[in-house]
């Protein structure tokens, strides 16, 4: 194989879908797309510091780790110093002489996590999901310094509140708490804008960590799930992270507004939550799972999704009502 051809063979591509009226595509257009869309006038910095390793979508904009942000800035979400959205993907100027290891992207605030453990965090403050002690805004990356003693891992942002996985195992929580998500008091009505450390996963060694609107999950390393925040379907709110009962190992978790994907070591996908918007809808009998599979969760099952037979499934990404599933 001449060496061109091997180049172009390997040459990363990014596709994009859905709601596009922010721009958060990257289309240069502002329409939306029911197909998925080759991204083919990327700027060559886009993938001039290696290839995209994480995506991270939420509201209506878009972080590319290694690769830039885009779409809605309206609320500073972006970082480039103002509050504009673009069509384009651009580079976080004022993170450029720092390695970000990981990224996540809240309905108008986003996260980004360095190498040497400290968290930046821009966008909408108003409930205090930006952890820096108010309830401001801000258009670039502010260093978390609650944290300056500490070695962040991850960061995932929700709604209106975020949190945040230390080296150390422990979850912190900040921001909007009425449903729970914070997992540090009983009352909804609170919020914080300096992070709490969220009581129940005591013991507990987290490897992972997800947020979608106003709920949040956690795996830890022996493949158990735990959930709190926004109950699912009828299921009432929970204030602490609560062990999904299951004899199942999970490996991956991926949350959306009113569901949840999980994936086992087999390659299995289960699902818990509501049939919203077609989420597990089946065009003939109005579902996609079939209950071959359930544990009772409080009046909700967690069930097997069908129609994969005879693929490995190696990755799981939910949105705020769709999801998608790449297999081997």
């Amino acid at each position: 194989m001449e060496e061109s051809e091997r180049d172009k063979e390997e040459e990363e591509e990014i596709w994009s879908w859905g709601a596009g009226t922010n721009g958060q595509l990257g289309t240069t257009s502002l329409e939306d797309e029911q197909l998925p869309q080759l991204l083919l006038d990327l700027p060559s910095s886009f993938f001039s510091v290696g290839p995209i390793c994480l995506l991270a979508c939420d509201g209506a904009h878009v972080l590319a780790l290694k690769g830039g942000d885009l779409g809605r800035g309206t609320s500073g979400q972006l970082g480039h110093g103002d509050m504009v959205s673009i069509l384009k993907p651009k580079h976080v100027k004022s993170l450029e002489s720092l390695v970000i290891t990981h990224v996540s992207a809240g309905w108008s605030h986003s996260g980004f996590v360095s190498d040497t453990g400290c968290l930046f965090t821009c966008g909408d403050g108003s409930f205090g999901q930006l952890g820096h002690g108010d309830c401001n805004s801000y258009c670039s990356p502010l260093k978390v310094s609650y944290f300056d003693s500490k070695h962040v891992d991850q960061i995932a942002c929700g709604m209106c509140h975020s949190l945040v996985l230390m080296k150390g195992d422990t979850v912190y929580g900040f921001g909007s708490g009425k449903r729970g998500q914070l997992g540090v008091s009983m009352d909804n009505n609170i919020s914080i804008s300096l992070p709490q450390a969220t009581v129940g996963l005591e013991g507990v060694e987290i490897i992972s960590i997800d947020a979608n609107g106003d709920h949040n999950a956690t795996l830890s390393c022996d493949g158990h799930l735990y959930t709190w925040g926004r109950g699912f379907g009828s299921t009432s709110n929970v204030h602490c992270p609560r062990l999904l009962p299951s004899s199942l190992c999970f490996i991956q978790v991926a949350l959306g507004w009113n569901h949840m994907l999980v994936l086992t070591g087999g390659g299995e996908v289960f699902m818990l939550g509501g049939n919203h918007h077609g989420v597990l809808g089946d065009p003939q009998k109005g579902s996609l799972v079939k209950h071959l599979y359930e544990e009772e969760l409080r009046g909700e099952a967690l069930v097997k999704v069908q129609g994969l037979d005879g693929s490995k499934v190696v990755q799981i990404a939910a949105g705020a009502e769709h999801l998608a599933l790449r297999t081997e």
